[in-house]
């Protein structure tokens, strides 16, 4: 995510608009960690541990406390796919964004970026 918007703005100032939701995520891994201390077993600490933008925080929270193989391992494809999709779409968004040299970005030109066909 942090490649897709480097691609996308020209400053760094540019960039501070889209780091909010980029941080949301980790900010709440890490909350949700503290949790999940806690109670490894519990549903909170089950799902965010599936989902690929809070799982590395909160898996690794996890395993000390002993998780199901089955679990990990659908853990760490869920991730890949989405590392893959992430690279596909910072992919777009750097081909596109590389073109617009000078013009301000935002979420929705962003979007616009990611359905450009080539």
């Amino acid at each position: 995510m942090f490649a897709a918007v480097g691609s996308a703005v020209d400053a760094m100032e540019d960039a501070q608009q889209f780091m909010m939701p980029i941080m949301m995520p980790i900010i709440l891994a890490i909350l949700v960690m503290m949790s999940a201390i806690k109670n490894p077993e519990g549903a909170t600490a089950f799902w965010f541990s599936i989902v690929p933008f809070t799982s590395p925080v909160v898996m690794m929270a996890r395993i000390p406390f002993g998780v199901p193989a089955w679990q990990l391992a659908l853990s760490m494809l869920v991730l890949i796919v989405t590392f893959v999709g992430m690279v596909w779409a910072a992919g777009k968004i750097y081909r596109t964004g590389i073109l617009m040299y000078g013009k301000k970005a935002s979420w929705k030109e962003l979007g616009k970026w990611l359905t450009y066909k080539s």
